[in-house]
């Protein structure tokens, strides 16, 4: 018997010019928005990433907070996995650069010029409480990343050499996610 795989789709956006931070957000919406539910900054002033250690989320990055209630059993793990793979293979697939995943789950690209790994990406998933995932992600598509970053760090713009829009490739990397959450 064949068993068919429904992909979900975001259901609602929240967009916003600027928040403290999508997850914490989301964190706050959880009980109230629901399955589906995307939340969307142009920049964040206080961002997070795993360990609560800080994450620079500047101008031209794109950064947002999906709200997840699955009907399977999960883990943060998977979870990470199918965004990383989502966003790795846009990277790899559209813009034609190499990417590998850190040991702690971030998104290295390969910057050519250093011959260097540099971080263009991290997720962090997360479960609340009531059960309900929160799934965030931010991607250094087009930023000027401050000097302190530069030997650690790299925006895509910087390797591709020009801007990116950011809504194609949000949405290729969304489309690429639910391909990849419909199989967990």
């Amino acid at each position: 018997m064949e068993k068919t795989f429904i992909l979900k789709t975001v259901k609602k956006v929240i967009g916003l010019e600027e928040t403290p931070s999508t997850q914490g957000l989301a964190r706050s919406l959880a009980g109230i928005e629901t399955d589906g539910t995307l939340i969307l900054a142009c920049h964040q002033t206080a961002a997070f990433g795993t360990d609560n250690k800080p994450f620079y989320a500047g101008e031209g990055g794109v950064y947002f907070t999906l709200i997840l209630d699955p009907q399977t059993k999960l883990t943060s793990q998977k979870l990470t996995w199918a965004m990383d793979n989502a966003i790795s293979d846009v990277i790899n697939e559209v813009l034609g650069i190499k990417t590998k995943l850190s040991k702690t789950g971030e998104i290295l690209a390969y910057d050519k010029t250093s011959r260097t790994w540099k971080k263009c990406a991290g997720v962090l998933a997360e479960q609340t409480q009531s059960g309900t995932w929160l799934l965030g992600a931010g991607i250094y598509l087009n930023n000027r990343l401050p000097v302190s970053l530069k030997s650690t760090a790299i925006s895509l713009k910087n390797l591709i050499g020009s801007e990116t829009s950011k809504e194609l490739f949000l949405d290729d990397v969304l489309n690429n996610f639910w391909k990849e959450y419909a199989f967990l």
